[in-house]
């Protein structure tokens, strides 16, 4: 396990002007180092500091995990988020997918601790087993920054049986959320087939060849793109983009399997104790 972690600095405090008439309230702060180092974003973006501010949590963010509305309407952790983040001028909707994985996992640890403790299945004997993971110990990939141009999301990506050269970019949470809504739209046409994978790479895709047409592009990936070069696609970009690795060491009291296993991010995750 390499010695870089998310960096995590010592707390602030935020001194907000205060008035006659109102006694502020102070709170303790953090600063994280994203692991996209804001490289990716436009130079006059917040985010190209490649650094966000977060205000630790407080008993009004676990009201906000805990709505039942917010829940049913799957935007619980863009409103815990919209609530830690210090700098209001960041539009969230635009942050790297990498980097708000990054930010709840040290929303995580500020609010709790480094140790999650949870429950996982194995896949060989089907045992769950109680789990218990350092979180301080995720580390950012390591990516060679230096290759790309800074302030542009492009990459390039040659498919090994085809020879095409895919362009693709880092999906944002606008993009997700783009990814969701078309998808609730097809389930509506025809629920037998959910088809993540073709919509997910139509968004991710931007060029192909150099060509940016958009008919083209989900033309190649709905009717040309061959299964060995979407697997490799979808292998480098989960293996050689800019992320926190939240792989861990897991081994099954039952059968003894060792593997590395992703964090799994269930309810205890942002609630340990659930109950009051």
């Amino acid at each position: 396990m390499a010695d870089q972690i998310i960096p995590i600095s010592r707390p602030t405090v935020s001194q907000p002007v205060s008035t006659p008439q109102k006694k502020e309230v102070k709170f303790p702060t953090e600063v994280i180092n994203l692991p996209s180092k804001g490289w990716f974003y436009p130079l006059d973006n917040p985010l190209s500091s490649g650094q966000l501010e977060l205000k630790m949590m407080t008993a009004r963010e676990e009201d906000i995990l805990t709505s039942p509305n917010l829940i049913q309407k799957n935007i619980v952790l863009d409103k815990l988020l919209e609530s830690v983040v210090i700098n209001k001028d960041i539009v969230l909707n635009d942050m790297l997918i990498c980097d708000r994985n990054a930010a709840f996992f040290a929303i995580r640890r500020l609010a709790y601790g480094d140790i999650y403790d949870a429950t996982m299945t194995c896949n060989r004997c089907g045992k769950e087993n109680s789990i218990s993971i350092d979180l301080g110990k995720m580390d950012n990939r390591p990516f060679d920054f230096e290759k790309y141009p800074r302030g542009e999301n492009a990459f390039t990506f040659k498919l090994p049986y085809s020879g095409r050269e895919i362009t693709f970019k880092l999906l944002t949470k606008k993009d997700e959320n783009l990814i969701e809504q078309e998808l609730k739209g097809m389930e509506k046409i025809s629920k037998d087939v959910r088809r993540e994978i073709t919509t997910r790479l139509g968004h991710v895709i931007t060029a192909i060849d150099g060509d940016t047409n958009r008919a083209s592009i989900r033309k190649f990936v709905n009717e040309e793109l061959v299964s060995k070069d979407s697997l490799a696609l979808r292998t480098y970009l989960r293996e050689n983009m800019p992320d926190i690795d939240t792989s861990f060491d897991f081994q099954c009291v039952n059968c003894g399997l060792e593997r590395k296993e992703e964090t799994p991010l269930g309810v205890s995750f942002f609630w340990p104790n659930s109950g009051v």
